[in-house]
């Protein structure tokens, strides 16, 4: 991507160390164009600094004439603070993007000078791995150009989706919280593994790859997930008993329960957020 743009987040935890991995080991930005900062824990700003090369600061000493994009990665309680304090400092043509749960756009516009820039991101853990499935939402008053940026800065984590805001509490529900589902099946294929017999580390791995092997296919072929099923159960084979199985305890009620479930939690986080900056 093209030079001279310059990141900063505002934040020092997990997700922000996920992606300023990858967009320093992908070269979509040099190190020096990248600037971490948090409250005070200058020891978090040291470990980044030495691991990637990117500059840290105390949030105080940030310089926010001087770049171009605004990541949000703190605690999302501490959103509206950290946007207020923005709310002077910022030019019309700088990008604020918020990675943080339940923060909408509107919630951001509100909070920011009128005509600001913003965009709604919403990543997953895999983004350690640059595997990550990322929605965006961009705000009111986005330039086209921006949201390109915004989707270059985002593909050094993964995948990019532009999605409507409306959207996005399902997105938190499938893609957000989706990779604990993933979890919590390998969970039980090794405790299922162990019990009959084999060892669970190799369980683990052999479950990991089937896993994989099942999402290339749907990624880089046609046929639906519906027709990959059918494709390899065969009439009273062992893939149909595992199916039958599964369908007569619940398994897809309990996968559509999950994913609603967790985009509802979604949505009530939003609303405890803002009805907490109309109290105050």
């Amino acid at each position: 991507m093209s030079k001279n743009i310059r990141v900063a987040f505002i934040g020092a935890g997990n997700m922000a160390e996920a992606m300023i991995s990858g967009i320093v080991k992908t070269g979509t930005l040099e190190p020096h164009e990248v600037i971490v900062t948090n409250r005070s824990n200058e020891e978090r700003l040291l470990e980044l600094h030495n691991r990637y090369g990117i500059q840290g600061m105390v949030r105080d000493r940030l310089p926010i004439e001087s770049v171009d994009v605004i990541v949000l990665a703190m605690k999302p309680k501490d959103a509206e603070q950290s946007l207020l304090s923005l709310k002077d400092q910022l030019r019309p043509d700088q990008v604020v993007m918020s990675v943080l749960a339940g923060i909408s756009t509107s919630f951001m516009e509100e909070h920011l000078q009128s005509g600001q820039q913003v965009i709604r991101v919403m990543p997953n853990t895999s983004s350690m791995l640059q595997e990550s499935a990322t929605a965006i939402s961009p705000g009111e008053n986005v330039t086209m150009k921006n949201v390109k940026l915004a989707k270059k800065l985002l593909k050094a984590i993964g995948e990019v989706y532009v999605i409507e805001e409306d959207q996005m509490d399902l997105f938190t529900g499938i893609a957000g919280s989706g990779p604990a589902y993933y979890y919590y099946l390998m969970e039980h294929i090794e405790k299922t593994a162990k019990e009959n017999g084999m060892d669970p580390i190799q369980a683990r791995e052999i479950g990991a790859q089937t896993i994989l092997g099942a999402a290339k296919m749907m990624l880089e072929r046609d046929e639906s997930p519906a027709k990959l099923r059918k494709n390899i159960t065969s009439k009273n084979g062992t893939t149909a008993s595992g199916l039958e199985a599964l369908a007569e305890n619940g398994g897809g009620e309990a996968i559509k329960a999950a994913i609603e479930g967790a985009m509802n939690r979604s949505k009530e986080i939003s609303e405890e957020l803002e009805k907490v900056a109309v109290l105050q």
